[in-house]
């Protein structure tokens, strides 16, 4: 039996107000509140909260056997908590069905799992509390920001006792390989990996109201079909896109919620199933091993970093930004922390990309800015006042090899703290232990004392009587 595999990404970021060279040391505050506000109240009314409403009704309308996934940032949820508490409410409504997983991936919808395997770390666990403490599920599928993907990073995700992980089917990857199958990974040969099929996504995402498109309009019955007509064999068809795919990208006016509610239909008459990561994972077994030496992505026409790490620009900024995270970690200050989360959002290098033709078009099209050297200055300037109150806390002449040693006696400490109370915890266990032991052979004995004066009471009452 065929099975499709529905996963929607969410993520907004905060957008940077306008920062001067002269705010610098003077203005800690970065952000473009009006505007964020602005941008995600118009897209949860356009697309997440109908979009939700859809989706829940056709999980009813096919008594659960509809089912999807989500990817959800922390820097997502931050702001939709904010702003458009309803959506939460109606996404735990979505999550209480049973037919609704939620994907593990970083906080901050980071580039740190190309740069700083720690703060990648310590991101993915950030976000999987969250969603475990808003939506009641632990994450057991890995997505990463931007479906970036290598070998090495694979090797992270499995030590972070991930089962599978979410990536893009990178036509120079599978070369003449279909990402309708199961596959896993060379580098780390327990993690399975499901891989976005872009042609299908793409039909819907980018095509689907496209009049000059050849196979337009596209209907529910005709998509099913092509997914029916693929080779036996290939048993997964993964459809991976942006939330905002419904609604926003597709305005409601050209039949997409409509679309999406006759799917499920459709694909029961022709025998096709939906499934979630975890039940694909559980079920089926992978065909074949997949070795990704660079790292790979959904983006542009090359599917790699360039859109985010392609120029001089982007890699300037993005230096300058890790040079600091020892230092970040190190501190206590929230605000400093939340900033730090905010500043690494894989947004603000989008913003600074400089191609050209389609590729340049799409990230004119999502930036606030009107060149990419705007939107580099306005982070640097930005970022030169983080740097400014980070080294205020840990100034600059600390290096960081004696950096890193702080950490590390920091650690050692934190390490020997941990076994002192353990060995206290056992200390006092084995206290009251003993000290209920002793209080039992108290009252034992106090017993034994009880009974032995009743019995020489009744033996000396007895003796009494015979005379």
């Amino acid at each position: 039996m065929k099975t499709i595999c529905f996963y929607f990404q969410i993520h907004q970021p905060f957008r940077l107000k306008r920062y001067r060279f002269f705010d610098i040391g003077n203005d800690h505050y970065y952000y473009d509140d009006f505007n964020n506000e602005e941008i995600m109240h118009r897209i949860a009314q356009r697309s997440y909260i109908p979009a939700n409403y859809t989706l829940l009704e056709m999980i009813k309308n096919s008594n659960g056997k509809f089912k999807v996934a989500f990817s959800i940032s922390g820097i997502a949820l931050e702001q939709l908590e904010i702003y458009v508490p309803e959506f939460i409410d109606s996404m735990k409504e979505l999550a209480k069905t049973g037919c609704v997983e939620f994907l593990s991936e970083t906080y901050a919808h980071s580039l740190a799992s190309l740069k700083d395997p720690i703060e990648f770390a310590n991101q993915v666990k950030m976000h999987d509390d969250k969603i475990e403490d808003l939506f009641g599920q632990r994450p057991k599928v890995f997505r990463n920001t931007e479906l970036i993907y290598s070998d090495d990073i694979a090797c992270q995700i499995a030590d972070m006792g991930f089962k599978g992980c979410i990536t893009e089917g990178a036509k120079h990857i599978l070369g003449w390989k279909s990402p309708n199958y199961l596959y896993n990974s060379a580098a780390a040969p327990k993690l399975k990996l499901l891989l976005k099929n872009y042609k299908v996504s793409d039909d819907i995402s980018f095509r689907f109201s496209n009049y000059e498109w050849s196979e337009y309009p596209l209907t529910a019955d005709k998509f099913i079909g092509w997914i029916a007509n693929t080779p036996e064999s290939e048993q997964i068809v993964n459809l991976f896109m942006n939330y905002e795919t419904l609604g926003e990208l597709q305005p409601r006016e050209t039949g997409i919620f409509e679309f999406m509610k006759a799917l499920p239909r459709f694909a029961e008459e022709k025998g096709i199933s939906f499934a979630t990561p975890t039940e694909i994972i559980s079920k089926v077994k992978p065909v074949d091993s997949l070795s990704m030496p660079y790292p790979i992505s959904w983006a542009d026409e090359e599917r790699d970093t360039s859109a985010w790490l392609g120029n001089v620009l982007q890699n300037e900024a993005f230096e300058k930004l890790y040079s600091v995270a020892e230092r970040v970690r190190l501190c206590d200050d929230r605000r400093l922390k939340q900033d730090w989360n905010y500043l690494q959002t894989s947004d603000h290098f989008y913003y600074m990309c400089t191609k050209h033709f389609n590729d340049g078009a799409v990230h004119s099209h999502y930036s606030p800015y009107e060149t990419p050297y705007e939107a580099f200055t306005n982070y640097m300037n930005v970022l030169s006042d983080f740097i400014v109150r980070v080294e205020a806390q840990y100034p600059a002449e600390i290096e960081n090899e004696e950096l890193n040693a702080l950490i590390t006696t920091i650690k050692n400490q934190a390490s020997e703290i941990e076994i002192l109370q353990k060995e206290l915890k056992s200390a006092k266990l084995e206290k009251q232990q003993a000290k209920a032991k002793a209080e039992t052979s108290k009252s034992k004995a106090k017993v034994s004392t009880t009974t032995n004066k009743s019995t020489k009471t009744t033996g000396s009452s007895k003796t009494t009587t015979k005379v």
